[in-house]
């Protein structure tokens, strides 16, 4: 029989949480996603169940055809159950919407997880590369490229005047989302974030949490990106996009370096805690395991803490959601369960290798 492909997949260490070199501390990673539609078939919120279908195998057709990706992995959105759905968002690689319309919905991706393709989400594609790090230009060489082989395949709606055209009128233009995930516990620990989250709003980006739209702002992790997609070259929104990030590491480090020099015991006490809350607990709620985590990995980056490995301490804020604890359990769980089992994996990560 053959394996789960959500199985393979998490049964790896997530690709884009890797080191990502300079400022990695604070950068996590960087996204980069490209909406495309198939001209001559309708948006995926109008298709019936056959255009659908149509516009899965042309999608899929050329992105496989494409030779992008390596080793790729497809999943059938249709055929996989609500707990695999969960597991891929937490590893950010399917948006809700694409949980939420099946029909003729898939994912193609590397077996890195670096690169992949949403087929028949809010768009026919929608194009990604997320790597670790802040990589703006990276990212983007490496994702235009993937579109260059796509498009040259599909007959891609375009407009001349418009640019790329897409479900969304938001997405006109580019058709391009350009995002960082950054860590920035000392600004949230001195209270500054609202302050940052409105000034970054006046440059015209968007601040958002974790897991994009709509979600919440937990373990001082927060997603900025693009609003703009018309009138501007894809060039142009990341070299703006690109020096708003390096401003706001800036003001991360400008607060970490405060926070040591005028309250240096605040700043040990808030790590302390949340290191032996992650070391000795059994029982810990996902919220309270983020935020934790979120201080024990200022406390490593800070070199305040040198027992533990950042690379473990990135890879337990994916370990430690809902979706992929009850993939370790291989059962469906009660949220006490779910804590306790939390609790049990974070002990685990964190006891020293003898």
């Amino acid at each position: 029989m053959e394996k789960n492909p959500v199985d393979k997949l998490i049964s790896k260490r997530v690709g884009w949480l890797a080191d990502g070199g300079a400022d990695s501390g604070i950068a996590m990673s960087t996204r980069i996603r490209l909406a495309r539609n198939i001209a001559g078939f309708p948006f995926p919120i109008q298709a019936d169940a056959d255009a659908a279908k149509a516009v899965a195998e042309r999608a899929k057709g050329a992105v496989e055809s494409s030779g992008v990706l390596k080793r790729h992995i497809a999943i059938d959105m249709e055929n996989i159950s609500k707990l695999d759905g969960g597991a891929l968002m937490e590893r950010h690689l399917v948006s809700r919407e694409l949980l939420e319309r099946p029909m003729g919905a898939a994912l193609l991706l590397d077996e890195d997880e670096t690169l992949s393709a949403m087929v028949n989400e809010e768009d026919h594609l929608r194009l990604q590369t997320i790597c670790p790090g802040l990589r703006l230009f990276e990212a983007w060489e490496k994702i235009n490229k993937f579109d260059d082989a796509v498009c040259q395949v599909l007959d891609i709606a375009f407009d001349p005047t418009l640019g790329f055209l897409t479900s969304c009128p938001t997405n006109l233009g580019t058709g391009m989302r350009a995002s960082a995930m950054l860590h920035l516990p000392a600004l949230a620990l001195s209270g500054q974030v609202e302050k940052l989250v409105q000034g970054v709003n006046k440059l015209g980006l968007a601040v958002r949490g974790i897991f994009g739209e709509g979600s919440e702002n937990l373990g001082n992790l927060c997603q900025i990106s693009n609003q703009s997609t018309l009138g501007e070259s894809e060039e142009d929104i990341l070299r703006r996009l690109d020096a708003v990030m390096r401003q706001v590491v800036n003001h991360e480090k400008n607060a970490r370096a405060k926070l040591l020099e005028t309250r240096e015991n605040f700043l040990l006490d808030s790590i302390g805690r949340a290191y032996g809350i992650l070391k000795y607990a059994y029982s810990i709620t996902s919220k309270e395991a983020l935020n934790s985590l979120s201080l024990l990995r200022l406390g490593v980056d800070m070199e305040i803490i040198g027992s533990v490995d950042v690379r473990t301490v990135n890879e337990l804020f994916v370990l430690s959601q809902p979706a992929h604890l009850m993939k370790h359990a291989g059962e469906n769980l009660a949220s006490e369960e779910r804590d306790a089992l939390r609790a049990a994996i974070i002990r685990g990560k964190l006891r020293p290798v003898s």
